[in-house]
């Protein structure tokens, strides 16, 4: 099999919607597809086998964090990352670029790619220490172990993804914030150009790359760095940085990119709540990377569909923390193959829950995975059959 290959099956008729398959020599992405985030070589509170029965495709690992600890070299001397953490599907990895965000300004702000202020502009929490220093040749990281000061560029981020051993990397980016103003922004989207090339230079030929497509949510920048990026070798686009400060505005940027693209696989990074999926897969997105099914998962928060009862106004979830289901024989949704539902109820879970007892961390989390990768699979199911309309009306209605 090809190293990298992408191949668009079906092309919805209402939208931008399509079916397609990513073929890597570990195997097959069928798309659209959400991933799983692994950060540090695990899909929290699960093991590796754990996530290969609940059907995953493929996850993402983070680079930064793997480089930090343990150490991609220690990784790539043990048999590279697919060894390491036992898992045989294909591998995403980032560049370390978000990190210059969420430990940078976001960490600084306490905001999310989209940013959740107030409307005067205040951070919605108290502002802690800024992580990051970032020039032109590339991003200094504090360390929250030791507090060492490591530095990271385009080289180092090929060279790290390159020991770990991944099938699809992304290029060197700096990923901006919703609070960044035009200036800074189209700096920092020159500098993502900059490293962009760098990264085509030194990556892993054995590895796929993804060029990412940065300039926030403004339309002139969007618009320069999509016709920068499309116009350099890579095997697919991902789409980063900040999406505005609603959904809405992540509409937008996407309305500005979308259209500009060719038929290479496109990734949205770190976007995957139920509702935000229908939205960017009727625009034309092939694949999502979150980490929200299993935080939400070990919050107390656990997926419903709408047979049972899930729908935009409860965000598809149930809070298991509430008293009224402290004696609910009934599983999280009574229609779900998921191993959790098969076997428990909401009352046990519940129980788990408020005692602290780990192994609660595990069961939800396998719920609420499964129910997304469930859902992609409908999604996907109704682009092949022309009904992700009806589809996404009795989601979303």
């Amino acid at each position: 099999m090809a190293a990298f290959e992408f191949t668009v099956l079906h092309e919805d008729e209402t939208s931008r919607a399509r079916l397609g398959v990513i073929k890597t020599r570990r195997g097959c992405i069928e798309t659209p597809y959400f991933v799983p985030v692994a950060t540090l070589a695990s899909v929290r509170a699960l093991g590796s086998d754990d996530v290969t029965a609940l059907g995953a495709q493929c996850v993402l690992a983070n680079a930064y964090y793997l480089h930090i600890k343990p150490g991609d070299e220690l990784i790539k001397d043990l048999g590279g990352l697919h060894r390491f953490m036992g898992f045989d599907r294909p591998i995403i990895t980032d560049s370390a670029g978000f990190q210059a965000f969420s430990l940078g300004f976001g960490r600084e702000h306490n905001i999310s790619k989209i940013g959740s202020i107030f409307p005067d502009g205040r951070a919605t929490r108290e502002k802690r220490e800024n992580l990051t220093r970032i020039t032109d040749e590339g991003i200094h990281f504090k360390s929250a172990h030791d507090g060492a000061w490591r530095f990271l560029d385009a080289r180092t981020s090929m060279e790290i993804q390159s020991n770990l051993g991944s099938d699809i990397i992304m290029a060197f980016d700096e990923c901006t914030s919703p609070l960044s103003d035009y200036e800074y922004t189209r700096q920092a989207m020159e500098r993502t150009h900059e490293w962009a090339g760098h990264s085509l230079q030194y990556h892993d030929r054995s590895q796929a790359i993804y060029g990412i497509i940065q300039g926030g949510w403004f339309e002139d920048l969007r618009r320069e760095s999509t016709a920068f990026i499309t116009a350099l070798p890579f095997d697919g686009i991902a789409i980063g940085g900040s999406l505005g400060n609603s959904k809405s505005d992540m509409h937008q940027v996407l309305a500005w990119v979308i259209p500009r693209l060719d038929e290479r696989p496109r990734h949205l990074l770190g976007i995957g709540e139920i509702e935000d999926i229908f939205a960017c897969v009727e625009r034309g997105i092939d694949s999502f990377d979150c980490v929200a099914p299993t935080r939400l998962a070990r919050r107390g928060n656990l997926f419903i569909s709408p047979d049972s009862g899930g729908t935009r106004e409860n965000k598809f979830r149930i809070s298991i923390k509430s008293g009224k289901y402290k004696a609910d024989p009934s599983p999280i949704e009574p229609c779900c193959t998921c191993p959790t539902c098969e076997r428990y109820s909401r009352a046990y879970l519940r129980h788990l829950y408020t005692v602290n007892e780990l192994a609660y961390f595990r069961l939800a989390s396998m719920h609420n995975l499964h129910f997304m990768l469930r859902l992609m699979e409908l999604i996907r199911a109704s682009i092949r059959d022309g009904t992700l309309g009806e589809l996404k009306r009795k989601w979303l209605q």
